[in-house]
C-alpha cells in the first residue's frame, strides 16, 4: 500500500474525525445490540418509533437484530480510521470510504422501510443511520481532496 500526504480538516487529521463517528456510530449499535438481544425495547423518550421498528420483522436478518451489524460495521471502519490516522496508508482510507458507502446504501434501505413499510421511525436507528452518512460524506471529500499517491 501506497502512503499519501493528508490535509487536515479544521487542523486534525481526518482519520481522528472518522475515528470519533466510528465511536459514536459504535455505542449507538451497540446499546441497540445488547438490549434487542436481552430481549427488551430500546426507549425512544418521548418518541415512540422505536418500539414499532424494534418489533418488526425487518429489525432481524437470518434472526440476528440489524444492530448487531452496525456493530460488526462501525468496528471494523473504526480500525481503519485509527489505522489510517496513524498510517497515512491510502488504501485504508479507501477501505472505510467504499464499507461506509456500503453501510449507506443499506441505511437508505432501512429508512425506506421505517416510513413507507413499518410506518414509524426509529431515532436510535436514524441517529446511527446519520452518523454513517456523516463518515462516508468525509472519507468521500477527503478522498476527493487527497493527493494520490505516488505509484
Amino acid at each position: 500500500m501506497r502512503r499519501a500526504a493528508v490535509r487536515p480538516i479544521f487542523g486534525v487529521h481526518p482519520g481522528l474525525i472518522l475515528a470519533v463517528l466510528d465511536t459514536i456510530g459504535l455505542a449507538i449499535a451497540s446499546y441497540l445490540s445488547v438490549v434487542e438481544l436481552s430481549g427488551g425495547i430500546p426507549t425512544c423518550g418521548p418518541l415512540h418509533g422505536c418500539e414499532t421498528v424494534a418489533q418488526s420483522e425487518y429489525s432481524r436478518i437470518g434472526g440476528v437484530p440489524v444492530a448487531v451489524f452496525g456493530v460488526g460495521l462501525s468496528l471494523i471502519l473504526l480500525t481503519l480510521a485509527i489505522a489510517w490516522w496513524r498510517s497515512n496508508l491510502y488504501g485504508l482510507l479507501l477501505g472505510h470510504y467504499g464499507l461506509s458507502l456500503a453501510g449507506v446504501v443499506f441505511e437508505v434501505y432501512f429508512l425506506y422501510l421505517q416510513i413507507a413499510i413499518i410506518h414509524a421511525v426509529c431515532v436510535w436507528c436514524t441517529s446511527y443511520g446519520l452518523s454513517l452518512v456523516l463518515r462516508f460524506v468525509i472519507a468521500l471529500v477527503v478522498w476527493l481532496r487527497q493527493p494520490r499517491p505516488e505509484d
